[in-house]
């Protein structure tokens, strides 16, 4: 007999943990639903405890010193391993297959395979081995493949798995290419501002104090005269304060409300509110629906969800809907509550639970707001391209307009 930690939810909606003693985790799991408690965790001790032997002797020690897997391989990796699995092949044996393909070609897969495959050959089940390497498999990982274990249907988890990544990809690929345009516009505009400033505004200014001499100039060549100045002669002290800027900003970014104010401007704040929302939509509902179509407890997954999130009004309104559940009510009035996901989700959660069909409903949704997303990234790019052209435009000019003002004096000058 093995003994199984567990946290479970009694018919009252309260968290209840403890030590239970069963031949493998099915059965604990059947123990702990006859005397009317639904498990949200379940972890062999043993097991657990082989597991980090097997990973310290393997050098891993609990992912400490293993590299982290690329995204993209992790992609590619994870669909494999569900068609060695498909194909009836035991699971080491895959997670080896898969270890002598990456050799050579990708070290810091064949590296953290082969620590997998040594754990799970010491007596770790598959999803604490996959625990050890939290930098490369995350908890939604991690918790599938537990509910994949738990269910005898690791096959079609890792197809899920590899789906629900390729799409969470295309969907942070699409968002990163609509802030690539403007960012790199703005670092052109910063450039031909920078280089204006140090070497071309200094000679039109030795050029004015010669030939107008003692005469005022006018106000907006002062200003661009005066921040000459400061970045040719004070070039470090602004660098420097540029750096601190940054330094100051990433800082508050790792605070809660430094990271819920930022959070609060991107979902609030026109012109990228709109792709802000479809995005973070899409990503609960394809995560959620992922989860709970793979077996996940329904709490287990939204605590998974807010830790996945990656937005700190999300994972509020997340918490709040947890806290919801767990006192036996529905999602749909948090979710409502929160003004932070659009009404049409909410309609769909509320039709899911009722007919019970939640997680294809998710995942409906998820797909509408993906569609959504790619509209939303083109018409954000459609629009930031004219408005990032007049900007560059007003700086370049207002420099040119700025330089040449004075010159009309000289030229009335150069006539008298």
């Amino acid at each position: 007999m093995a003994k199984f930690q567990y946290t479970a939810m009694d018919g009252n909606g309260k968290e209840k943990k403890g030590v239970i003693e069963a031949e493998n985790e099915q059965e604990a799991s059947a123990q702990l639903k006859q005397q009317g408690l639904f498990p949200t965790s379940l972890t062999s001790s043993k097991a657990a405890s082989k597991g980090k032997s097997g990973a310290a002797k393997g050098g891993g020690g609990f992912g400490m010193g293993m590299p982290k897997v690329p995204r993209k391989d992790l992609t590619t990796t994870t669909r494999q391993l569900a068609t060695l699995l498909q194909a009836g092949l035991p699971l080491v044996r895959a997670i080896r297959t898969l270890e002598r393909q990456a050799k050579g070609q990708k070290p810091q897969l064949h590296k953290v395979l082969g620590n997998l495959a040594d754990q799970v050959e010491g007596g770790a089940t598959f999803s604490e081995a996959l625990a050890s390497h939290p930098k490369s498999f995350n908890k939604l990982y991690v918790s599938m493949v537990r509910a994949g274990e738990a269910s005898g249907a690791m096959e079609i988890v890792l197809v899920r798995l590899s789906e629900f990544m390729e799409k969470a990809a295309r969907i942070a690929g699409k968002v990163k290419s609509a802030m690539m345009y403007p960012l790199s516009v703005l670092c052109i505009a910063g450039s031909i501002t920078a280089g204006l400033m140090i070497f071309i505004v200094p000679k039109f200014a030795k050029m004015f104090d010669e030939m107008l001499p003692g005469e005022p100039l006018p106000t907006i060549t002062l200003v661009v005269v005066n921040a000459s100045n400061m970045m040719a002669n004070h070039a470090l002290v602004v660098a420097a304060g540029l750096a601190v800027f940054v330094v100051i900003f990433k800082m508050l970014l790792k605070t809660k409300p430094g990271a819920y104010a930022f959070d609060w401007v991107a979902l609030k704040c026109p012109p990228f509110s709109a792709l802000v929302v479809r995005s973070v939509s899409a990503r609960f509902c394809r995560t959620l629906g992922t989860l709970m179509a793979s077996g996940v407890a329904v709490l287990q997954a939204l605590q998974i969800v807010k830790d996945t999130a990656g937005n700190e009004l999300v994972s509020r309104a997340i918490q709040d809907v947890h806290d919801a559940v767990k006192e036996g009510e529905g999602m749909t009035k948090p979710l409502e509550k929160s003004k932070v996901f659009p009404l049409m989700l909410c309609s769909m959660v509320e039709v899911g639970e009722e007919t019970g069909a939640l997680p294809d409903m998710l995942n409906r949704v998820a797909g509408v707001y993906e569609e959504e997303v790619d509209r939303a990234v083109e018409g954000l790019t459609s629009m930031i391209e004219p408005l990032m052209i007049v900007f560059l435009a007003v700086v370049v000019g207002g420099i040119v307009i700025a330089l040449f003002a004075p010159m009309i004096k000289m030229i009335d000058k150069l006539g008298g």
